[in-house]
């Protein structure tokens, strides 16, 4: 939620990252930061996303284990009054874990 919203550096993701997953999550910052730029598609009404994802919450994790070095995760996150649902799995890879599937609700 910190990279969506600027305040951390996606490179401070790509250890725990597939390559996909970064290049996807890269994207996404990528189109938030181009909203946040351009005031013709800012709403008077929607909160700037660089305040949005400040003072993150987690308000609920489960994790279940799928096999061996394989866990999936689900957390509900709330951002001031907004909570969002974000996926994940984790995989052990050469002895590193690595999130090989990511979504962000």
């Amino acid at each position: 939620m910190e990279v969506l919203a600027g305040v951390r550096p996606l490179q401070q993701m790509a250890r725990w990252l597939d390559p996909d997953n970064y290049e996807r999550l890269q994207m996404r910052a990528n189109l938030v930061r181009g909203l946040q730029q351009d005031p013709r598609t800012r709403s008077r009404t929607a909160p700037d996303p660089q305040l949005l994802h400040r003072g993150v919450r987690i308000r609920s994790c489960r994790l279940c284990p799928v096999s061996e070095g394989i866990y999936e995760a689900a957390v509900v996150v709330v951002e001031h009054e907004r909570a969002r649902a974000v996926a994940l799995r984790v995989q052990l890879r050469r002895g590193l874990w690595k999130v090989t599937a990511l979504e962000i609700g």
